[in-house]
């Protein structure tokens, strides 16, 4: 048996590192974002990793868990192959660590059913299933579905764009201590960075931090929407796999109508060439975020699923 003590914390430094582990992802949940993972590292929701022969553990803390709860483990990496369910169980024992959180419906659905049930039970977790959209539909916004979309857009950019009031930037070291005044103003008029109120929307805010002041090193690009030379929106990518990447902020002042619009659409076309699908991750189970990215016309959600061994006796 191997004890959970062979977990360390994950850190920014272990990004250049683990990096390997994360090329040729097949899992398709953005949590499985090694910038992602980093970003939301925190005391309140913390990451660990282990390195066993050709295998990277992560283990994480649900914010949900009691503090006694040891938390669960992600899907193991391992670059070329997948861990089939006998392996996972094994896993599972020796580390006495019987769930696994966040497995995609496509492990499910390519190791089957069947196979899992005989080692695990599975319980989908809802609020942790990701929206997946076509890059192409994000940027052309044709059909009825879209026609409230092109609607603001269209408003916005008479107001601002057409009259010279707008310019959109790459997020670089020079903007990014404007962009990080942005944040800071946006939490204090929308009050969702305080952890007494909402952890999940605290921890978000977090996360946005972290990004924008590592955005280079953590390989994500992003931009700045300036209205009148002052920012008042920013995005920010991350890549996933080769056909999938994360679209991980969207922030603006949503005193503007128009510009959250205006912003989705300038990501989709300036953040996210070469590749065919967005992840707009999850709704976290938070019904105005919920409501906002099904307004987008998701092409699908990628379920996420809670995988706990059956034999616990092993344990």
């Amino acid at each position: 048996m191997t004890s959970t003590n062979s977990f360390q914390l994950l850190t920014l430094a272990d990004f250049p590192p683990l990096k390997p582990f994360f090329h040729s992802l097949k899992n398709p949940l953005a949590i499985y974002s090694l910038p992602s993972l980093i970003a939301w590292n925190s005391e309140a929701n913390p990451t660990y990793y282990a390195l066993e022969d050709d295998l990277l553990l992560l283990r994480m803390k649900e914010i949900s868990l009691q503090d006694s709860n040891p938390g669960c483990l992600l899907l193991p990496l391992c670059p070329g192959r997948e861990i089939p369910p006998p392996e996972l169980a094994d896993l599972a024992r020796r580390y006495s660590l019987p769930t696994f959180c966040f497995v995609p419906e496509s492990y499910v659905r390519h190791f089957g059913c069947s196979s899992l049930s005989a080692l695990f039970s599975l319980t989908e977790q809802p609020d942790y299933s990701d929206y997946i959209y076509r890059r192409r539909d994000l940027i052309e916004l044709k059909g009825n579905r879209y026609r409230s979309k092109r609607n603001h857009i269209s408003k916005f950019r008479k107001l601002y764009v057409e009259t010279g009031r707008t310019t959109i930037e790459p997020l670089c070291t020079a903007n990014i201590p404007e962009t990080l005044l942005f944040l800071k103003r946006w939490c204090a008029e929308n009050n969702r960075c305080d952890p007494e109120e909402n952890l999940n929307l605290a921890l978000e805010s977090q996360a946005c931090r972290i990004l924008l002041e590592h955005l280079e090193f953590l390989e994500g690009q992003g931009i700045a929407v300036r209205i009148d030379g002052e920012v008042f929106a920013f995005g920010i990518a991350t890549t996933l796999n080769s056909s999938m990447k994360v679209l991980n902020v969207e922030k603006a002042d949503s005193h503007i109508p128009g510009l959250y619009q205006f912003l989705d659409q300038e990501c989709a076309r300036r953040l996210f060439e070469g590749v065919e699908y967005i992840n707009k991750e999850s709704d976290m189970g938070i019904p105005g975020l919920a409501s906002s990215k099904k307004s987008y016309d998701p092409v699908k959600r990628i379920r996420s699923y809670q995988v706990t061994l059956l034999d616990k006796k092993a344990i």
